[in-house]
């Protein structure tokens, strides 16, 4: 590959894949709002996520497309913030359609960010592309128009896949920081019953499925991006609890995540929601993730400095 395009690629899955990507390709070009100093092979370009302007040029020619783009979920949905969400991620994927479909020689393959959230919650049945069931509510109805505005693109010449991403794993960025930072307070007790599931994936198989995307032609659509067994929340906790050393974790029942989350300016539903998916498309293609089992992977991520 020659060229790769990462739009709204500043943020942690954006750093994560640059610096995973960056030695397979000749050069990177990111999409970004903010004024940035090139790297290595690393180029940074201004847009704003909703218009055609100069950025376009960059569209035609490349050889992958990849657009992260949306604003962060970790916020109360208030009328605001519900609007930001479900624009950031409509438009970007909008203008971004519209610049493929106008480019001359167009991506061979546009991945575009979505979210396992799109499933229901389910305590009772692992969900994977072909039989899961979608759910209901406002993370799953902007996961729902997230990939109708992706798909709906006419681009008869670029392959697309929508990532259905778990919860990242990473030890610069991403869901375990706090998690991590909780459990050295002394919070880091089971979340609610505990008993609801958590589908994750390390840092470094997020970067590896994209990449096996890219080089396989035959997967596209809809595609999970997790480990290949989801854990619970009670396991969860307690296996950081033991990484780290921390003798005991307070629980965290229903009311008090609700106080803590108003604190914080979040929602428990990122917490509480049971979220129980595995990878099919993946493993039938013979993806092999590096950091599979949760217990190797939170020793790679947490490993202690003696």
């Amino acid at each position: 590959m020659q060229k790769i395009v990462i739009a709204g690629g500043n943020g942690f899955l954006g750093n994560i894949l640059t610096e995973n990507l960056k030695s397979t390709v000749g050069y990177i070009v990111v999409l970004t709002r903010r004024n940035k100093t090139p790297y290595e092979n690393i180029h940074f370009v201004k847009w704003d996520g909703k218009t055609l302007s100069d950025w376009v040029k960059q569209i035609d020619g490349c050889d992958v497309l990849i657009n992260l783009s949306g604003r962060s979920v970790d916020c109360r949905y208030n009328p605001k913030n519900r609007a930001e969400i479900l624009d950031s991620r409509i438009n970007s994927t909008k203008v971004l359609g519209k610049a493929v479909k106008q480019s001359l020689n167009p991506p061979k393959i546009w991945i575009n960010s979505s979210t396992a959230t799109i499933y229901r919650h389910s305590m009772d049945k692992k969900m994977d592309e072909t039989t899961g069931e979608l759910g209901h509510g406002f993370s799953v109805e902007v996961a729902k128009a997230w990939e109708e505005a992706f798909f709906s693109c006419n681009t008869p010449k670029t392959r697309k896949v929508a990532l259905r991403t778990s919860i990242v794993l990473g030890k610069e960025g991403g869901a375990l920081l706090p998690i991590k930072n909780l459990a050295k307070m002394g919070f880091g007790g089971k979340q609610g019953n505990g008993n609801q599931f958590v589908s994750w994936i390390h840092e470094k198989d997020f970067a590896k499925s994209v990449q096996f995307i890219i080089n396989n032609d035959n997967i596209y659509g809809p595609i999970n991006i997790v480990a290949p067994e989801p854990t619970t929340n009670a396991v969860l906790m307690k296996k950081i609890r033991s990484k780290l050393r921390v003798p005991f974790g307070i629980p965290m029942n229903p009311v008090l995540l609700e106080i803590g989350a108003r604190i914080v300016k979040t929602e428990t539903e990122l917490i509480l929601k049971s979220r129980n998916v595995i990878p099919k498309a993946l493993l039938d293609a013979g993806f092999i993730h590096d950091y599979g089992n949760l217990e190797l992977a939170l020793d790679n991520l947490l490993e202690q400095k003696s």
